[in-house]
């Protein structure tokens, strides 16, 4: 019997109950960070509008996780972690110490992510860690920005969105005008808040738009490049209607209707146009990418 024979499949390994007492520690140790951490992030600033994406970042990573887990174990199988997980784990767990004692979330956050990433190494080694990059970069986008950063990059993008709403409504026929970023239709005065065309809403989409091209997994260059380019001005564009809905809203139905539950729902127009926008004009690159290719076959 060969060497090769004789090896246990990762798979069995880490289903053997003898593994037991190296991954109960670990699991346990992870969950006494992670648990206050989330608790805090779900009663927290996850449970404002600018921050709302955070819960559904993490858990399509940890869907993403999970779809790539084959490719993980296939990975490492046979071959031992690496200790360089060890220059990540320790300045992690520094950096949530840090940031558990002084409040400060986005230090939390990158924490866990670093912990994370540094169990993957240890366990399954740098290939492991290569099968599963996609999600632990995606989580980035859970981390909250800092507050000067956003309020400079966000006056500019409130200030376009809220120039594109009056000029496309007053072509419509509409009564409005803007004076900054507050525009007034009819009898109402609206503000463009940060959370309707900010930069965390761009980060958002941005995000959504990442995640649709890792999943689908396109093999033409030019589909995956054209739509990778094309995610900020689908941003753009979503975060318009987004704002013309709820312009719209207050208008016809009143102040109450455009800050009360429409609002929020205005929020879930946002999302449903920044997918069909990318799935509008993924289709028509596809249809480009077969008329190229009938073109060159010919």
């Amino acid at each position: 019997m060969t060497t090769q024979s004789r090896r246990t499949p990762l798979v069995n390994r880490l289903s053997d109950k003898r593994l037991l007492p190296l991954w109960l520690p670990i699991a346990l140790g992870f969950l006494v960070l992670a648990v206050p951490t989330l608790y805090g992030l779900l009663t927290g600033i996850w449970s404002t509008e600018e921050q709302a994406h955070g819960p559904i970042i993490l858990a399509l990573s940890v869907w993403l996780i999970y779809r790539q887990w084959p490719a993980l174990l296939a990975a490492g199988d046979g071959r031992p972690g690496t200790r360089a997980g060890w220059l990540l784990l320790l300045p992690s767990l520094a950096l949530y110490v840090l940031g558990r004692s002084q409040q400060i979330v986005s230090m939390e956050i990158l924490s866990l992510i670093g912990l994370s990433a540094a169990i993957v190494l240890l366990m399954w080694g740098g290939r492991g860690l290569a099968a599963v990059w996609f999600p632990f970069f995606f989580m980035l986008f859970m981390v909250p920005l800092p507050g000067p950063l956003v309020s400079q990059l966000t006056m500019p993008m409130k200030m376009a969105v809220s120039y594109a709403t009056e000029h496309l409504l007053f072509m419509a026929g509409f009564p409005i005008a803007r004076n900054g970023v507050i525009l007034q239709i009819g009898q109402y005065q609206l503000l463009v808040a940060d959370a309707c065309a900010g930069l965390q809403t761009l980060l958002t989409l941005e995000a959504l738009g990442l995640f649709y091209l890792n999943v689908v997994r396109h093999t033409s260059p030019f589909r995956n490049i054209s739509l990778a380019l094309l995610i900020v001005p689908i941003s753009f564009s979503a975060n318009v209607i987004r704002v013309m809905a709820l312009t719209l809203i207050t208008y016809f139905f009143g102040d109450a209707a455009g800050q009360g539950f429409l609002h929020g729902f205005a929020g879930m127009v946002l999302f449903i146009t920044a997918l069909v926008l990318i799935l509008s004009l993924d289709t028509m690159l596809q249809w480009i990418v077969r008329k190229r290719a009938a073109a060159a076959a010919a």
